[in-house]
């Protein structure tokens, strides 16, 4: 064994050559120790409150991991470009960016902004109003998100050394009982569910589960949808009638929902979302905030909702006005654009004649730009411009 001494009686650090451990003592008595493992464990109350036998695994460590931690956009539901209500949700993105319903039936939900919870300013929620008590065998209801398999290569997913996710949230459920997380892999159809608990109904109560990695079947590197985190709200026997599937294995929809209570059975039932972090290891550290600004860029890779008024110009071509426009940030693929009025009014530069009622339409989509074109009409010169245009550019999973 061998010994560094800061003092004659404060510190000293034993490389001990049958453990390798390294010990903290102070006066020859044993304070703290790092083994050869990894862990760090206190043996001693300290001043400052250090607890006696405390034991912080490698896991633990994720508390000061560096850079972004949440793979989740829009966790704490800050951006909602939309709007802040949808009656009758469906089976798409409705409101809150990034986050999309799942659903075959299940009864019908308004989803709406409300206030959150523990530091979160707001929450989806998730209004039932019509009731579905009698769930057939395909029915379910799920709230979901869906990422990229170029941002999930660091999960080192199909290999040996596959990594736990754990996922932390905020949640208040109108049912106590049984509900369902579930991460599924599109790319190789596979997943793995776990089980959380409500105790109290109409609460928000924290709920963090965790996945263990998957050493089959490898993410595909590129801009497509690898990966969906499902939050059950209601599932018919489909999905329930099986096994929990508690541990990656190939697709079977009677293991999915194994146990999931029914939240869409009255409607005076609302569903409560936020605070959703995923973040790898086996630990769940405290909430990634991040500021409205950043999290606004990151959405707009998958969406953009845009008003650009007066001096967007145009030129004449064969009986067409053209304009090309550019997309910021660049977004994950081509997008679908639309238009939320459709009919353009322009305006002549030259003789200052008023035109309206020309139709518009899109065209040279990429990731990072369109072109506008709106249909000429005689007595229009070669340039103009439109006094309003309303556009949205969408180019989710």
């Amino acid at each position: 064994m061998s010994t560094i001494k800061s003092s004659s009686a404060n510190l000293t650090l034993n490389a001990d050559g049958s453990g390798n451990d390294i010990k903290f003592q102070s006066n020859a008595v044993e304070k703290a120790s790092i083994s050869d493992a990894g862990l760090f464990s206190t043996t001693t109350v300290t001043a400052t409150g250090v607890v006696t036998g405390d034991t912080v695994a490698d896991a633990n460590t994720s508390n000061v991991r560096s850079g972004r931690k949440n793979m989740i956009i829009n966790g704490g539901m800050k951006v909602w470009q939309r709007g802040t209500s949808q009656a009758a949700a469906t089976a798409t993105y409705n409101t809150a960016d990034r986050w999309c319903i799942t659903i075959t039936a299940g009864g019908i939900w308004t989803q709406s902004k409300a206030t959150g919870t523990a530091g979160f300013a707001s929450a989806i929620r998730m209004d039932c109003t019509t009731a579905d008590g009698s769930l057939a065998a395909g029915d379910r209801l799920m709230l979901s998100y869906r990422l990229e398999g170029q941002d999930l290569q660091h999960l080192k997913k199909g290999t040996a050394s596959a990594e736990s996710v754990t996922l932390s949230f905020w949640v208040k459920s109108p049912k106590t009982g049984t509900h369902i997380v579930e991460l599924y892999d599109h790319d190789n159809s596979r997943h793995i569910c776990q089980a959380y608990t409500v105790s109290s109904a109409d609460t928000w109560e924290q709920k963090t589960l965790t996945f263990a990695g998957d050493t089959t079947g490898a993410f595909g590197d590129d801009t497509g949808k690898s990966l969906e985190l499902q939050f059950y709200m209601a599932a018919g026997s489909n999905y329930t009638s099986g096994t929990l599937a508690t541990s990656w294995a190939a697709s079977s929809n009677t293991n999915r929902a194994v146990g999931q209570v029914n939240c869409a059975d009255s409607t005076s039932n609302d569903f409560y979302l936020t605070g959703v972090q995923l973040e790898v290891g086996t630990a769940a550290t405290d909430f990634e905030h991040r500021s409205y600004g950043e999290e606004l860029a990151l959405c707009q890779r998958y969406y953009q909702d845009r008003e650009t008024t007066h001096g967007w110009v145009f030129t004449e071509y064969i009986d067409t006005f053209r304009s090309q426009t550019a997309l910021h940030p660049t977004m994950r693929t081509a997008p679908g654009i639309t238009f939320t009025q459709t009919n353009a009014m322009l305006y002549d530069i030259d003789g200052g004649l008023d035109i309206s009622g020309h139709s518009i339409s899109a065209n040279n989509i990429s990731d990072k730009g369109f072109r506008v074109n709106i249909a000429s009409a005689t007595g229009v010169e070669t340039v103009a411009y439109a006094n309003s245009l309303v556009w949205a550019a969408d180019a989710e999973l």
